[in-house]
């Protein structure tokens, strides 16, 4: 059994080194090609010797293709990962950094808010010319399984506008099903559960054990556990005035919705800083901060450390490899995918791409009908996918004005800026983020104008309400397993500590 798979943005060492894991586990795929491409030569090299390192050791027959050649990286590809973070951690600081002058403060800000809505912009750009590069070289029934954030507005792109058949995939729902079993006091394994609504604002709208229906019991169960009831405020929140549990961690869903973060003052009752996860300003850019300057710091290191061993029992819990397994070998495989709607959640839009149960085989990938969402967690919805169409619509045709409205349409972003601030706050982003947004040249010209006038809101020197500071290489040497753990992790929050 042979086909290829190719890894856009493999210098990403936490997605890509365990999924490429995952693949060479199952028993029938030790003879697949494997092609890594990412615009970077220093971080593709160094991902790239890692992962031929775990090959060889394991005893495949296989050679990493790695190139920065894009188009030659997809050629007769069956399946593509994409993994890349356009614009980089210099991007993702702007993204965080700029709209906290405004006092537009993020944990995240990668799916929406203003972090997020800037991330699509740059990651559409780039992304629809992948597409491009997949339907001309790529196989003709290529599958691409997306990763990048925001998922749902790149997954959405590609299937529209891309014409690629894209599925998105992410780790969410497997997070928050451990957390429901824990709290019940049940192995996971013996909680049923099916989620269903849009990436980072999915809901367990059934949780079963034994046929019995568990979702009344977990308010009671979350508000008397003595890690979640401090570390998970935001959720259980939600959970308390909606009646459905959310998949997104707690510093993720509180910067999607109006309620928890437009007050700075008041930010830190709804979080802890435990772990970066909890609501931490900044957070996840610190984390991803410090993971890189660890691999590159470290890695003669890494080449030292034991290879993975391809093993089932090694998988990740990413959906990746089982998907590609089901549809090569007829295994059948459950999991949660984003795909375009099409009636699936009948209260949502047909075009938006929703989060929602998938079976897949060899007939391919199956999606069954869900019916409506309850209706306050479809509001919930449906607020973010009309700034997601927006904003996709937006970095397709370069438009500035649809993206000032996804703004303030964002829910965050307009609980706390007024609309000249907001036109503001957009002329300075779309100008300090030039370089990868070539579909705006003309609007950041003119921006270039007003906010040269002088004649300015005035903005805060902000850092943050809850920010910690990145750790240095020396600090991360004091506890090396945590630091390597951390660059090495696709989820960088599986282990969720209280705050200390």
């Amino acid at each position: 059994m042979s086909f290829k798979v190719t890894f856009i943005g493999a210098g990403s060492i936490g997605f890509t080194r365990g999924l490429l894991r995952d693949i060479l586990s199952v028993k029938e795929f030790s003879d697949i090609k494997v092609s890594f491409t990412d615009i970077s030569e220093e971080n593709l090299d160094m991902v790239t010797k890692l992962c031929q390192r775990d090959i060889d050791e394991n005893d495949l027959n296989i050679k990493i293709e790695a190139t920065t050649n894009r188009r030659e990286a997809l050629k007769e590809a069956k399946y593509v990962f994409n993994v890349v973070r356009i614009g980089g951690l210099d991007a993702f600081k702007l993204d965080v950094d700029i709209p906290l002058k405004y006092g537009i403060d993020q944990c995240v800000g990668d799916t929406l808010c203003a972090g997020g809505i800037m991330y699509g912009q740059r990651g559409i750009a780039a992304i629809l010319d992948f597409c491009k590069d997949i339907r001309e070289v790529a196989a003709p029934d290529c599958i691409m399984l997306n990763y990048a954030n925001p998922n749902a507005m790149i997954t959405w792109a590609c299937n529209k506008y891309g014409k690629v058949h894209t599925i998105g995939l992410c780790h969410g729902v497997q997070g928050g099903h451990h957390q429901i079993a824990e709290v019940l006091g049940l192995k996971q394994e013996e909680v049923d559960i099916i989620c269903a609504g849009i990436n980072h604002q999915t809901w367990y709208i059934q949780v079963t054990h034994k046929g019995q229906d568990m979702k009344a019991k977990l308010l009671e169960a979350f508000e008397k556990h003595p890690e979640y009831s401090k570390t998970e405020k935001v959720r259980i929140d939600m959970l308390r005035r909606f009646g459905y549990y959310s998949t997104e961690s707690n510093g993720h869903l509180s910067e999607y919705v109006p309620w928890y973060r437009k007050r700075l003052d008041e930010i830190k009752d709804w979080i802890d800083l435990g772990c970066w996860i909890n609501g931490e300003t900044g957070g996840y850019l610190r984390v991803c901060t410090e993971g890189r300057n660890w691999f590159e710091t470290d890695f003669p290191n890494w080449m030292k450390e034991p290879s993975f061993v391809f093993a089932e029992e090694n998988r990740s819990h990413e959906h990746g490899s089982y998907i590609i397994e089901g549809l090569e070998t007829g295994r059948i495989y459950r999991g949660h995918f984003n795909v375009i709607n099409n009636g699936t959640i009948t209260n949502l839009p047909a075009d938006a791409i929703v989060e929602v149960p998938g079976y897949v085989d060899k007939n391919g990938i199956n999606i069954p009908r869900v019916g409506d969402l309850p209706l306050g967690c479809a509001a919930v919805c449906n607020n973010s996918i009309s700034v997601q169409r927006m904003a996709v619509e937006a970095a397709v045709k370069g438009d500035d004005l649809l993206l000032r409205q996804s703004m303030m349409l964002d829910p965050l972003v307009g609980a706390v800026c007024n609309p000249p601030e907001i036109w503001q706050l957009v002329d300075e982003i779309l100008v300090a983020q030039e370089q990868w947004l070539p579909q705006y040249s003309s609007a950041i010209e003119k921006a270039k104008i007003r906010l040269a006038s002088g004649n300015l809101i005035k903005t805060k020197s902000f850092e943050g309400a809850a920010r910690l500071q990145v750790k240095t290489v020396e600090e991360m040497k004091l506890d090396r397993e945590a630091a390597t753990k951390n660059a090495s992790a696709a989820d960088k929050a599986m282990e969720r500590p209280a705050e200390k």
